[in-house]
C-alpha cells in the first residue's frame, strides 16, 4: 500500500509535526498536503496508525465536518480570525529581551 511506504520516509520529527498540524483547528489538510505531500486520507491513515485508538476516535470526531480543516469550506479568506475587540500590541518590550 502506498500510504505505508510514504509514511516510512518521514523522520520521527516530521511525523510529530504532521500529527501536530492535524490536531490544530486552523491548519487545513491542504497545508499538510503542500508541506508533506499527504492527501487527507493518508493523514487519516497515519493518525489511525500513530495514535491510541481512543485518541484517534477523539481526533476524528473533532475534525469530521470541521470547516476550518478544509480550505474550500472556510468562511474567511486566509490568515487567522482576529476579534474586533482584540487590542493592538504596540511597543511590546517583552519581545526585545
Amino acid at each position: 500500500m502506498e500510504t505505508s511506504e510514504t509514511n516510512s520516509e518521514f523522520t520521527e520529527r516530521e511525523l510529530d509535526r504532521i500529527i501536530e498540524m492535524a490536531w490544530e483547528d486552523r491548519t487545513t489538510f491542504d497545508a499538510i498536503a503542500f508541506q508533506f505531500n499527504l492527501k487527507e486520507q493518508e493523514v487519516i491513515a497515519l493518525m489511525r496508525r500513530e495514535l491510541k485508538p481512543s485518541s484517534f476516535r477523539m481526533w476524528r470526531a473533532r475534525v469530521q465536518g470541521r470547516s476550518t480543516k478544509h480550505a474550500a469550506k472556510r468562511t474567511f479568506e486566509k490568515g487567522t480570525f482576529k476579534s474586533s475587540r482584540q487590542k493592538q500590541i504596540t511597543h511590546n518590550k517583552i519581545s526585545k529581551r
